[in-house]
């Protein structure tokens, strides 16, 4: 994910800091607000409760890791949850958001809830050998110019999936976009949005004014929007922008949005107008880097100026294609294929 720093003061932060790692916290009647650490850059995940008629259903997992699994342990302990956990849901099927699906759907003998196409994706990967890539990632590699990526540990998305994820359970509840989950004595509404995952969930409850957002929309960083060739997408960025119109008519302006990353806030009409900005920013830096034929390595440094660590450097590549594929499919850019396999592109 990519720094976007600007456009906060826009947005309204009720909460100046999260709870504490193992430890609870009401964010609105019958939802309680957790979170839990990630051994990458991006160093934590927010979770979410719902009040479930007699107990709790969970939103989300953190990823499949000793730390994680003992925090969960800590807040199943605490006089808070002195209530059963009903049923797991999980927004997309990311390490971080269904690490610890299987693990707890077993242990508490409970169903996964998710979206077919989300929870596909998880049981087939949690199952895949770690370490190999897949042939259509070493293509994709080779056609922006990194052909030595897949070589690079830690450096190509998937490769270490099924270390991060306990296995996906065989069987599941499947979440449909508009589908209405009774959940306590409310309504929550599915909402489905693409181009950061193939079929990511969010829900919205009427009622409460509030959608849990996981990773389609966050405050201070932009989602992550790659082409991945195994994520079946050919333009996801096209996806994503879609989603974002979709979520101005599903969710009112005043609604106040918990995200999987950063603080919950208020202000989700003017940060979906901030992130469509910067994606039309980031295409007419593409296309006035390519004058001239330009292949996707040189134009990563110039949309991710900063320095870059292997894990970084695999969706910084996946989010530059994702911009020169788009402005590619609108007729802003034309693309060649160069001798050795590495496409090019220039303005059209």
């Amino acid at each position: 994910m990519s720094p976007d720093e600007g456009g906060l003061a826009a947005l309204d932060f009720p909460h100046a800091v999260p709870p504490p790692a193992g430890t609870v916290q009401e964010i609105a009647p019958g939802v309680l607000w957790l979170r839990m650490p990630l051994p990458f850059a991006l160093n934590h995940i927010n979770l979410w409760l719902l009040a479930d008629g007699a107990g709790w259903a969970i939103v989300d997992t953190g990823i499949n890791d000793d730390t994680t699994k003992s925090l969960w342990q800590r807040v199943f302990d605490g006089a808070t949850l002195g209530k059963p956990i009903t049923r797991v849901i999980c927004t997309h099927y990311h390490p971080d958001h269904m690490g610890l699906a299987g693990w707890l759907t077993e242990r508490l003998g409970v169903e996964l809830w998710a979206t077919e196409t989300e929870w596909r994706f998880g049981y087939e990967r949690s199952r895949n050998p770690d370490g190999g890539v897949h042939p259509v990632m070493i293509e994709m590699y080779r056609h922006a110019g990194f052909p030595d990526l897949p070589k690079t540990p830690g450096a190509v998305r998937g490769s270490h999936y099924r270390s991060r994820v306990s296995p996906v359970p065989e069987h599941h509840v499947t979440l449909r976009d508009g589908m209405e989950l009774a959940i306590g004595g409310r309504t929550w509404r599915v909402v489905v949005g693409r181009g950061h995952a193939p079929e990511h969930a969010c829900l919205f409850c009427p009622e409460l004014d509030l959608l849990i957002a996981g990773d389609q929309v966050l405050p201070k960083i932009s989602p992550n929007v790659s082409l991945w060739p195994m994520d079946l997408d050919l333009d996801p960025l096209a996806s994503f922008l879609g989603s974002l119109d979709k979520l101005r008519h599903a969710v009112p302006a005043t609604g106040l949005i918990l995200p999987s990353h950063n603080l919950p806030f208020y202000g989700l009409h003017t940060r979906l107008d901030q992130l469509r900005a910067l994606h039309e920013q980031r295409l007419l830096e593409v296309e006035a880097a390519c004058q001239e034929p330009r292949n996707t390595a040189e134009i990563v440094p110039l949309l991710f100026a900063r320095a870059l660590d292997p894990h970084q450097l695999g969706f910084a590549i996946g989010e530059t294609l994702a911009h020169l594929e788009h402005a590619k499919n609108r007729g802003r850019l034309a693309r060649s294929e160069g001798a050795d396999g590495v496409w090019l592109y220039r303005r059209a």
